[in-house]
């Protein structure tokens, strides 16, 4: 379709206007080619006729259906009027500050605070695909995070935008949400540290300007490093070109960073009192913009919580008084004042200097000097130059720059460091806030390099933009066609090229003498008439003009060289680099700065080569230090996948939601947003899938193309045929591309063909109405005719004759008429009564005779019945009789029969037992013959311990006479060295009297010698003493063994006396079998007496049977029967004439019987008392037996030991022997020492003159030979410590006596093991004598029986309790908890099943009185319900299991407590089963404490189960088919396919909810906690769908809000089929159910504002102002809510108090009870099922 076609009348289109930029007017009139002039009709209703040329016709206004988009992309005519209206809406009337506009997210600063940064939105954004929900700049960050996860790939987030536009606020959001959904699970707050580098960054970087009042002041970017987990471990940031210059100049109205004003702020406080600081009006540096104080802002507490960020990232208190120091510094330095030209003295006095140098560390005269003064170094001599006022106050204010520059980059590079972290790192995301193009009234160094900034992101974003357009149409398999967008890279090989801008400035700063003039007029030189970008003002030359990719920027070419240089005098930078204080000092050191290591771990690639600066002082510059770290920047985001955020700046007076239309298109021409729409409008901007557009245009399709299944063939089909020029359009794989225009297009088509279907609707329905008013008219005319004619003819026709005449003639009739009708009546009465007469005459008489002959014939049939049934049961009843008796006769016979082979059976068990006694003889005649070989063992033992006493004895005998000839040799050696002593003094004396002096320095010699001696005497005796303990422990472990000797005798001594007890019970065995041989006797007795009775039984019957026989005739008996009673006789005729006789003889054998069963029963019971008896004394000689065993095993042990000790004796002889060796040696080596003093002492004697030489060598080998000893003392010491060792190790030997009985006790168990046997043919014997008494007792019952006696057995009556060990308390908890599965047990069991087994074992434990065993029990299921609790968090099914069994668990424990309040509802027999002992009330609280626990892990996994289904079965599900329509959704588009079977629909949620019914139905949970379950799940429900209807304005319409009440009506209905209605679930829909009431009700005039102010009382006035910002139309026939509208409801709504929250809050739990609710189920009738496995549990 040509575009001049869709010029036509109604249509709208954008023209250029000097207000507005642009504003719409409406075609009056059809274009037609060729017109000049375009008739339009403007808005106000004036008539324009606008020139136009046929080439480039006013752009075309998007249908209404089309504005208000959450993405520009999505608009079908994309250009800049298009974007700006577009904005406008979202913005102005619909409060949404972001919108897309392809990759690009559009922020818009409100300058408002909005509720859309909390927690909850955070939550509900995350894990959401970016097309799914609004807008945002936390879907941008989600995005980024979710595809770093998915691709292990780093990202960008490149927020930008002009001063004021929000750029600091969309960063430090974009990092709080990541530092949220990526928390760490470690201690170290690794994301509250990354956030809190931002206040303390914003506080020395930021400041107010005049169009923001917290401007960031530098470029800043942050890399957020996450591990393999995707959480935070750490962060690091690079900045980019502070304002130095605000430090030191602040325009009007403007501040200096916030760092100064809350430190003046904070000048009082008494940490801060040593600076000297006053208020900010006092500081030249802080006052020079006037305005000290921002508007809502308190500075001191922004001083307080700056000090918390320095501390939470781990600076001290000392670290932020120095940084304080250096600012208070810059402070006074400003203050310092420059009064007479080259005085030098003119400063010194300066107060405000005197404190910049004491803060710094500074001699105030030289600062003084060189503030004044220059120093010049020329190659002949140096010369000092006094400084003009204004060059030393430009020298003073670089100083403070510099300073404050080197202390923002430290402040910078600590952050860094604190947020350093260990470990690798796997990605990261980086977060950029830099600076937008700038272009003021006057532009400097500042602006060039920012722009120059942007020009390179701009290209770094036009490459990236190309390159996902050429992606998405690869992806689509459609063809490539190349899309001219603009390339920047001429504007910046203009600035950066080899001979640009920069390298020529760069250039002109080497020169001593160089000027902005001269290096302008190489500018001009260069590129004038050269290059298109650059141009020279008409009316400046002090200017020049660049053509920047946004707009043409002039610059002032004063200050370039200076800001470039960014110098200080050398003199000044020497003072403080000799400062005293270490900080000012470090900085001003000449060390190589170290590249960041921020851009070093990265290996990248950069888009295009940029040349680099090879010269040493082009480093130095600002220029190519910026350079640098932009190249680095470039390559950092070339490396990653970029987001951009573009930020906006509505209106220049900060007002809130104020639209600015100049302002906006400047920034959107500005930051790249205009550029993204016109390379997509060159292609195919809008983009369907073949879902929407099937959806969508469904309506403009005939049958014919509905007909065919495949749907993305008929959105061919019909493209074809709507749009004949196939270049308008592209089919790729999921979607279907349209060129610009071809979307409103087909628009137009659906808004005809729906305005054709409504006239034709109209058409019929008004047609309807008239007919149906026409026929309604005509039947009211026919009527009033009717009546109005009848009345003329009356009045015509009537007169008093004719009224008469026909009045009469009336009475004639009615007289002859009643004659008639009465002659006909009385005919057929008679002739009636005649025929009835006759009639029932005959029935009579026929009754009558049939009643007769019933009569006689039922008399008859009477009496001959009667008799025949008389005489047949008589027949049948003897002989029924007779049968019996024989039966039972011969049964009993049989039962005799079996008595006797269980009495053989008997006999043969008791000869096995004394088969049995005779082998436990024999292990005792064992056991005599081991305790002889154990007695011999002892004394063997004892003479062994003879022997090792004796050895004993002599070996300290030895060592006595070893001690006396040790001290005897002490007493000889001391003589001796008595005598040695009065020699040398004798020898001494003479000496000393030629040499006096030389003889007293010998004396003092002789003296230290003598004391030497002494001393090594004393270590002698100690060592001898430490021999005679040592001797003295030998002795004592010599009694200890003599002790164990004894022990030992009296152990054998209690063997002896249980082999004589042994030997006593050994007769007693005989005893035993003699008994046994007593009871073989009786029992053989007994059954010779039964058999005698027996053969007196048959004798009798035999008798009786012969007497019957002969006193009846038999012939005379068989004539008298029947056939048919001869056939039930059986073949022997005698038994039936025996009945009578056997009916006596029945009760004297039922008598006789009796009693022998009373004798037999008597006898049993005495067997079974003899046969317990002898199983309690075979057990007792089984515990003689192991006894005897375990003595004997320990006396064998002993004896080892004992061997084995004796094996060690020789050891310590070898000890004892080098011991003497030792002392022998010593002893050699003492002689020898007095030997060699004797030789030194003669030769002092000798040489004299050599004394004092040899004194010192002598005073040495006397040290080493002392240090020889006590090295030998220590060896010795040594060997005691061993000897020590051996005797602990012996009594360790002793100690192993316990180990040993232990492995008697396993010898023991062991003999257990092998005598069961024995056990179990015990058992069997039981079991036949039980077996017995159940066949007697089946004898007595058949005998009651023919007796017509029957005795009433009730059941047995249970307790309610059951029985338990404490040992299987373990195997209880484990089965009844631990191991039970919930799926399959509850089938057929009584709710609550395990908590009343564990209530009755609980009541056991009360029966008992056993406070142990009931606390145990009590907390061992506590802790079992815990624990599986624990193991189970996510298994739904488990965890209502558990909290049903809790609850009846507590219920048991409250209902049979004994409090009266609970035992109301309780039965009388309930009430005998209270707890009679034990009070469990602090039981029932822990229990109800578990019960909250396992309820709200209950409520938590049916809510993570049931989260996912919400939003798609509640908003996204079309429950009412074919009523929404859908919209294109722009480059953000949702991923859909041709099928969308697999999505979650309504159904699903009804299927969860059922299921979660169901389920804790079948689990017996109770109905209330049911009900409050529920009435959670539907508040879930209700508030995930409402936050979701919040954050997708695309969902706010008409339609939607009839889908979402469709959707709550089915929630109501699920209630009602399951009787929920009471459970309040419903009440926590309401706010969704007035949401959806809201988006349907009419929103125009005041009583509908009324009508919403008074129904939506569940939504708080935030929310309601959301959704009528947020409602959009689907059609053209809706309207959109007009901001007068909204205002009239917000204006009502002010009186409300409500939340200003805008989200409701998903995780909020209601306060859950738990009812009491008594069991109906009697404890007494519970049964335990077998799959329990709780066999060991008894009911009592």
């Amino acid at each position: 379709m040509a575009v001049a076609e869709l010029y036509t009348q109604y249509n709208r289109v954008w023209i250029p206007d000097p207000e507005e930029v642009w504003k719409s007017a409406e075609i009056a009139k059809d274009y037609k080619i060729g017109d000049k002039v375009l008739q339009l009709l403007l808005e106000d209703g004036t008539e324009l006729d606008y020139s136009v040329d046929p080439e480039s016709l006013p752009p075309l206004r998007n249908p209404d259906i089309l504005v208000g988009e959450n993405d520009l992309t999505a608009l079908s005519y994309l250009h800049e009027p298009a974007v700006l209206h577009n904005l406008r809406i979202r913005f102005a009337e619909s409060k949404l500050i972001y919108t897309y506009s392809g990759i690009i997210l559009v922020a818009m600063n409100p300058y408002k605070q909005l509720p859309i940064y909390g927690d909850a939105i955070i939550h509900a954004y995350s894990g959401q695909n970016m097309g799914d929900m609004d807008p945002h700049i936390f879907a941008v960050a989600e995005e980024a995070y979710k595809q770093m996860a998915r691709n292990n790939k780093n990202q960008s987030i490149i927020v930008s935008g002009e001063s004021g536009a929000g750029k600091t606020v969309s960063a430090r959001y974009a990092m709080r949400y990541f530092a949220t959904v990526s928390k760490s699970s470690s201690n170290a707050h690794v994301e509250d540290k990354v956030l809190a580098s931002n206040p303390i960054t914003e506080a020395v970087g930021n400041a107010k300007t005049t169009r923001n009042d917290n401007s960031s002041r530098f470029g800043k970017y942050t890399e957020i490093s996450f591990d393999e987990r995707n959480q935070i471990i750490g962060a690091n940031m690079r900045t980019y070109l502070l304002e130095k210059s605000r430090v030191v100049f602040q325009s009007e109205n403007e501040r200096n960073y916030h760092i100064f004003y809350q430190l003046c702020a904070s000048a009082q406080q008494s940490e801060f009192k040593h600076l000297k600081l006053a208020s900010a009006e006092e500081f030249n540096y802080t006052r020079m913009g006037g305005s000290t104080v921002i508007e809502g802002v308190n500075d001191r507490a922004d001083m307080i919580e700056t000090q918390k960020t320095f501390s939470l990232l781990g600076f001290k208190e000392d670290f932020q008084m120095d940084v304080f120091k250096i600012l208070a510094a810059i402070l006074h330095l400003g203050n310092v004042e420059i009064i007479a030209v080259g005085n030098e003295r003119s400063a010194e006095d300066d107060s405000h200097l005197k404190v910049f140098c004491e803060l710094l560390g500074l001699e105030s005269g030289k600062v003084a000097q060189w503030l004044c003064n220059r120093k010049i170094i020329t190659t002949s001599e140096t010369v000092v130059k006094p400084m003009t006022r204004p060059q030393a106050t430009n020298a003073r204010d670089a100083l403070a720059k510099k300073i404050y520059a080197h202390l923002f980059d430290f402040i910078v590079e600590r952050i860094n460091q604190a947020l350093q972290f260990s470990g690798k790192q796997h990605t990261f995301i980086g977060v950029l806030d830099i600076y937008g193009f700038e272009t003021f009234d006057v532009n400097s160094f500042e602006q060039f390099c920012i722009n120059y900034a942007n020009e390179k992101l701009q290209q770094q974003f036009n490459l990236h933009v190309f390159k996902l357009e050429q992606e998405e149409y690869m992806k689509e398999d459609i063809p490539w066609t190349l899309i001219d967008f603009y390339d920047n890279q001429p504007v910046i090989d203009l600035i950066e090229a080899k001979m640009g801008i920069l390298e020529l400035l760069d250039e002109e700063c080497l020169l001593p003498h160089g000027t902005d003039e001269n290096w302008l007029q190489k500018l001009y030189n260069n590129f004038i008439n050269k290059n298109s970008l650059f141009e020279k003002p008409r009316m400046s030359n002090t200017s020049f003009i660049i053509q920047h990719f946004a707009d043409k920027v002039e610059y002032k070419c004063e200050g370039f060289l200076e800001k470039n240089r960014d110098t200080v005098y050398d003199m000044l930078v020497e003072i403080l680099r000799a400062s005293k204080f270490h900080l000012c000092a470090n900085f001003f050191q000449e060390n190589p700065v170290l590249s960041s290591p921020f851009g070093s771990a990265i290996t990248v690639k950069s888009a295009k080569p940029v040349i680099k600066p090879n010269n040493k002082h082009f480093r130095s510059t600002v220029g190519s230090k910026f350079r640098s770290s932009l190249y680095l920047l470039m390559e950092t985001l070339n490396a990653t996948t970029p987001h951009y955020v573009r930020c906006i700046k509505p209106n220049d007076e900060k007002l809130p939601f104020e639209f600015d239309s100049k302002r906006i298109v400047q920034q959107l021409r500005a930051c790249g947003v205009l550029e993204t729409i016109r390379i997509s409008a060159q292609s195919y901007p809008s983009r369907w899938t073949y879902i929407e557009f099937y959806s969508r245009y469904g309506i403009l399709m005939t049958k014919q193309e509905l007909s065919f299944s495949d749907k993305k063939e008929v959105c061919k089909v019909v493209l074809h045929r709507l749009i004949q020029d196939s270049n308008q359009y592209q089919f790729g794989k999921t979607k279907i591309f349209f060129r610009a225009g071809q979307v409103a297009y087909l628009e137009k088509l659906r808004l005809d063909k729906l305005r054709q279907g409504c006239v034709v609707i109209q058409k019929h329905i008004r047609g309807w109405l008239q007919r149906k008013k026409f026929l309604r008219e005509r039947r009211a005319a026919l009527i009033i005719q009717q009546y109005f004619r009848g009345q003329q003819t009356v009045r015509k026709a009537v007169t008093a004759t004719a009224l008469k005449e026909a009045w009469a003639a009336i009475i004639i009739q009615k007289h002859c008429r009643g004659y008639l009708v009465r002659n006909l009546y009385q005919l057929i009465r008679v002739a009636t009564i005649t025929i009835q007469a006759y009639t029932r005459g005959f029935l009579a008489r026929r009754r009558y005779r049939k009643i007769l002959e019933e009569h006689k014939a039922v008399i008859l049939q009477k009496y001959a019945r009667a008799w025949l049934a008389r005489r047949r049961f008589q027949n049948i009843r003897r002989f029924v009789l007779n049968i019996q008796l024989t039966y039972r006769v011969q049964r009993l016979q049989k039962k005799l029969e079996d008595q006797n082979k269980e009495n053989h059976g008997l006999v043969e068990k008791l000869t096995s037992l004394a088969a049995l006694r005779a082998s436990d003889m024999e292990k005792i005649q064992k056991l005599e013959s081991e305790l002889d070989r154990a007695a011999t063992h002892r004394q063997n033992y004892e003479e062994k311990g003879k022997r090792y006493k004796a050895s004993m004895e002599e070996k300290l005998a030895k060592l006595q006479k070893h001690n006396s000839e040790l001290e005897m040799q002490k007493e000889q050696i001391q003589l001796k060295l008595q005598e040695k002593t009065e020699e040398l003094k004798e020898k001494m004396d003479d000496l000393t009297k030629q040499l006096f002096e030389d003889v007293q320095k010998e004396e003092r010699q002789r003296i230290l010698l003598e004391k030497s001696f002494e001393l090594k005497t004393r270590d002698y005796e100690e060592q001898i003493q430490t021999l005679k303990e040592e001797i003295k422990v030998l002795k004592d472990e010599k009694l200890h063994l003599q002790h164990q000797l004894e022990e030992e005798q009296a152990m054998s001594e209690g063997l002896k006396g249980e082999v004589a007890r042994l030997s006593k019970q050994a007769k007693t065995i005989s005893e035993f079998e003699k008994e046994i041989e007593l009871l073989q006797t009786q029992k053989i007795d007994v059954e010779k007496h039964v058999q005698s009775q027996k053969r007196e039984m048959r004798e009798k019957m035999s008798e009786i049977t012969k007497q019957l026989l002969e006193s009846y005739d038999v012939e005379d008996v068989r004539s008298r029967l029947s056939v048919e009673d001869l056939e039930h006789l059986n073949e022997d005729g005698e038994l039936w004439f025996a009945y009578e006789g056997l009916k006596k003889a029945t009760r004297v054998l039922e008598s006789h019987f009796q009693s022998q069963k009373d004798c037999y029963e008597k006898e049993i019971e005495a067997l079974n008392f003899k046969v317990v008896h002898l199983s309690q004394e075979i057990n007792h000689l089984q515990k003689l037996f192991r006894e005897e065993n375990d003595i004997n095993e320990s006396i064998r042990h002993e004896v080892t030991r004992l061997t084995s000790e004796n094996m060690m004796i020789p050891d310590f002889k070898q000890q004892i022997s080098e011991l003497e060796k030792q002392k022998q040696d010593l002893e050699i080596r003492l002689n020898e020492q007095t030997e060699n003093m004797k030789g030194k002492l003669e030769e002092l004697s000798n040489q004299l003159n050599r004394n004092r030489e040899e004194e010192g060598t002598q005073r040495k080998t006397i040290e080493a030979q002392n240090e020889i000893h006590t090295k030998e003392r220590e060896k010795l010491m040594d060997k005691i410590q061993e000897m020590q060792e051996a005797s602990e190790h012996l009594k360790k030997q002793f100690e192993t006596e316990s180990e040993v009985k232990s492995s008697f006790r396993q010898e023991a168990s062991r003999l257990t093991m092998e005598n069961r046997d024995l056990e179990e043919e015990l058992d069997m014997k039981d079991r036949v004598i039980k077996k017995l008494q159940d066949q007697v007792k089946t004898l007595t019952k058949t005998i009651e029986k023919t007796n017509d006696v029957r005795l009433s057995s009730g059941p047995k009556e249970y307790l309610g309790m059951l029985e338990y060990k404490r040992e299987d308390e373990a195997k209880l908890i484990q089965n009844l908890i631990l191991d039970l599965k919930p799926r399959g047990v509850v089938v057929n069991m009584i709710p609550g099943l395990p908590a009343h087994i564990l209530f009755m074992c609980v009541r056991y434990a009360d029966s008992l009185n056993d406070a142990n065993m009931l606390k145990s029990l009590m907390n061992s299921a506590i802790n079992g319900i815990k624990q599986v609790v624990k193991e189970h968090l996510e298994d739904f099914e488990l965890l209502s299991f558990w909290l049903s069994n809790t609850c009846h668990f507590l219920n048991c424990l409250k209902q049979y407590s004994g409090e009266e309040e609970f035992m109301k509802h309780n039965s009388p027999h309930q009430n005998k089963n209270c707890l009679n002992n034990f009070d469990l009330s602090e039981y029932r609280q822990i229990l109800s404490d578990v019960a909250i626990r396992i309820y709200h892990q209950f409520i938590i996994v049916m809510e993570n189960n049931i989260q996912p289904i919400i939003v798609p079965g509640m908003l996204e599900y079309e429950s009412l088919q074919g009523i929404s329509g859908l919209k294109p959704t722009g480059f953000r588009k949702r991923s859909s396919s041709i099928d969308d079977t697999d999505a979650y629909t309504m159904t699903s949620i009804l299927q969860q909810l059922s299921y979660f019914y169901s389920t804790m139905c079948q689990n017996g949970l109770d109905p209330e906690i049911v009900r409050q379950a529920v009435k959670q799940l539907f508040f879930l429900i209700g508030a995930v769908t409402l936050n979701s209807l919040f954050l997708r304005k695309d969902m706010c319409s008409c339609r939607k809000g009839m889908q979402i009440r469709c959707n709550i009506s089915y929630l109501e209905e699920w209630l009602k089929d399951k009787n929920l209605q009471n459970s309040l679930a419903k009440e926590t829909l309401e706010p969704l159910s007035q949401a959806a009431w809201l988006l349907q009700v009419k929103k125009t005039t005041d009583s509908d504002a009324k009508e919403i102010y008074e129904r939506c009382t569940s939504l708080s006035a935030v929310q309601i102002i959301k959704i009528l910002n947020s409602y959009t139309p689907i059609d053209d026939f809706e309207k959109r809510v007009t901001p007068s509208f909204v205002r009239k409801v917000q204006a009502l709504l002010n009186s409300r108090e409500d939340s200003s929250h805008l989200m409701l809050d998903t995780k909020y739990l209601f306060q859950v009870t738990f009812p009491f609710t008594p069991s109906p189920h009697a404890l007494e009738m519970i049964q335990i099922p077998s799959s329990f496995k709780l066999g060991f549990l008894n009911r009592l």
